[in-house]
């Protein structure tokens, strides 16, 4: 019989190891992201896993997705202290002082990239020209914790006031968002997001 494969006979990149991080990989992670709102809400989470697991911000995302207003840019850049200390009480999210007020600071940030190149897309995909860049690894070991167009995204982030955007935070957002396709070349995901 043939047909499709059972999700528990595909082979995936092994860092998808449980429901929530298999259903992610197999339906977001690397998929070319062109939705401003969508960049802005990738932008926030990965700066919000700094120094944790990417499975427990997973766990996390829609008391985010609550908390932050839909990742409304406008919204939350409008974030007074109080609205801060609100978030700083719900247990449903990193409650972390810098890591909320950079969010707030960052959608200021989102907004004038907005207003100066026409949309943060147009922005962010100019750091790999346009296109999603598409490597070629067999293991893990391979995947490179920053390149050269993280740094340089890093640097102009920086520049332009945004905050918890290393090169490493930088580099994890390109793959979220299918800058660069890390799917192993043995994953089924791979030539699909390819």
């Amino acid at each position: 019989m043939g047909g499709r494969k059972k999700s528990a006979d595909l082979v995936r990149c092994p860092w998808a190891r449980n429901d929530l991080a298999i259903r992610y990989h197999d339906e977001e992670w690397g998929v070319p992201v062109h939705n401003d709102r969508r960049l802005f809400e990738f932008l926030i989470l990965e700066g919000a896993q700094a120094g944790l697991s990417w499975d427990t911000i997973l766990q996390k995302r829609e008391n985010y997705r609550e908390a932050f207003d839909g990742f409304d840019p406008q919204r939350v850049a409008r974030y007074d202290q109080r609205r801060q200390a609100k978030l700083l009480s719900n247990p449903g999210i990193v409650r972390n002082r810098l890591k909320v007020a950079s969010a707030v600071e960052n959608a200021k940030a989102f907004l004038a990239v907005q207003r100066e190149f026409g949309s943060f897309d147009r922005y962010i995909w100019q750091f790999v020209g346009g296109k999603p860049r598409t490597n070629a690894r067999t293991s893990l070991s391979q995947l490179p914790a920053l390149t050269q167009e993280s740094d340089a995204m890093s640097r102009d982030l920086k520049k332009r006031g945004f905050r918890f955007v290393g090169s490493t935070i930088c580099y994890a957002f390109m793959q979220a968002v299918g800058m660069v396709n890390d799917h192993l070349v043995t994953c089924h995901r791979y030539h699909a997001v390819k």
